[in-house]
């Protein structure tokens, strides 16, 4: 087992010295601990501060060299066994949520809904529990959401797994599962138009689904676009996360009629209100449409591809419009399978 040293930094102002504590080089093999001394004491509460934290300091080392031991030794010590697991996970999703994606938020509320409690210790977590959650999520979520979801969850579990928190992983032998179909509900190109004339809560919302239907955005492109982004005939999207390049993506006329009068360079196009916020006024004027599907803001990115392959653009083209450098995943996530193309299809069987 890797010992555990205590090493430090001192802040920009020189003022104060942090202290970290690690057992290796390698990532993740560092910690804050959130303790501080000051760096020259000016007086007696200050090196009476100083002294009570580096006793924190010395507890708190203790600690993990006990928790690195019990790992080795397959013992979950008692104030993990016993400790809010919610707060393991709530600190888990702050620590690696990315900006724009909310998958794991969602799974955390999904898994607080489904336990109805505030409190579950890390012993209450059996792989019987793991498995009527993912149940739970198949029950509750449509499309590929309840494999999204239970595949974060999943992660959770081997990362506190690894921390300490379970002697055996017991998410482990639970299959991830979604729908047999995958398929979420699109707008078909009847249905563009029929909600595009027809009035939204937020009006807001409603430039920004309409921009996004005829753009393909994701949620966490169309919130930070500001007007220095808008050209003449395109928009030039920040860099991509997973590819590094900008993606610069064409404008219809009607995602510059959605665009209404520009501002100041700086100025966000759209101002929009939070997530949930915007998928909820989405919903509703969807429903309000008579439009009777479950349409999300990812439903519109979804949308725009799907119609684009039923008007005969090639995969390629798509893949290059929604930001991919290749055509997996469109492949896989953006296709249907249409009626008229499988009839043209088997009258090619021998006769």
């Amino acid at each position: 087992m890797a010992n555990i040293t205590i090493s430090t930094k001192t802040s920009r102002d020189k003022a104060k010295i942090w202290y970290y504590l690690e057992w290796g080089k390698g990532a993740g093999q560092r910690k804050s601990t959130g303790i501080y001394t000051w760096a020259k004491p000016k007086d007696q509460t200050q090196k009476l501060f100083n002294k009570e934290a580096l006793s924190i300091l010395e507890a708190k080392k203790s600690q993990m060299t006990l928790d690195m031991q019990a790992i080795a030794s397959g013992y979950v010590p008692a104030h993990k066994l016993k400790s809010n697991f919610f707060e393991y996970f709530a600190d888990y999703v702050k620590n690696n949520e990315r900006p724009g994606n909310r998958s794991l938020s969602c799974c955390l509320e999904a898994f607080k809904k489904f336990i109805g409690k505030d409190h579950i210790s890390s012993g209450e977590v059996t792989e019987n529990l793991c498995e009527r959650f993912r149940n739970y999520l198949l029950d509750n979520l449509n499309g590929e959401t309840p494999a999204d979801y239970f595949m974060r969850f999943k992660r959770v579990i081997r990362a506190a797994t690894k921390e300490g928190y379970f002697r055996v992983n017991p998410a482990e032998e639970v299959k991830t599962k979604g729908h047999p179909s995958g398929q979420k509900d699109i707008l078909e190109a009847s249905e563009y138009v029929k909600l595009m004339k027809f009035p939204c809560s937020n009006q807001e919302v409603k430039r920004a689904a309409i921009f996004s239907l005829y753009t393909g955005l994701r949620w966490c492109d169309v919130t930070p676009l500001v007007w220095a982004d808008v050209k003449e005939n395109s928009i030039l999207l920040k860099a991509q996360k997973k590819t590094g390049f900008r993606v610069e993506v064409p404008l219809h006329e009607n995602a510059k009629l959605s665009l209404g009068e520009p501002k100041s360079k700086n100025s966000p196009v759209f101002n929009l209100p939070t997530a949930n916020g915007a998928n909820k006024a989405l919903g509703e004027w969807v429903k309000r449409a008579g439009i009777n599907k479950h349409i999300t803001w990812h439903s519109l990115r979804h949308s725009m591809s799907v119609l684009l392959q039923d008007a005969g653009v090639d995969v390629a083209t798509v893949a290059g419009l929604l930001g991919h450098q290749s055509t997996k995943y469109v492949h896989k996530t953006y296709q249907r399978y249409k009626g008229k193309s499988g009839e043209e299809a088997i009258k090619k069987l021998p006769s």
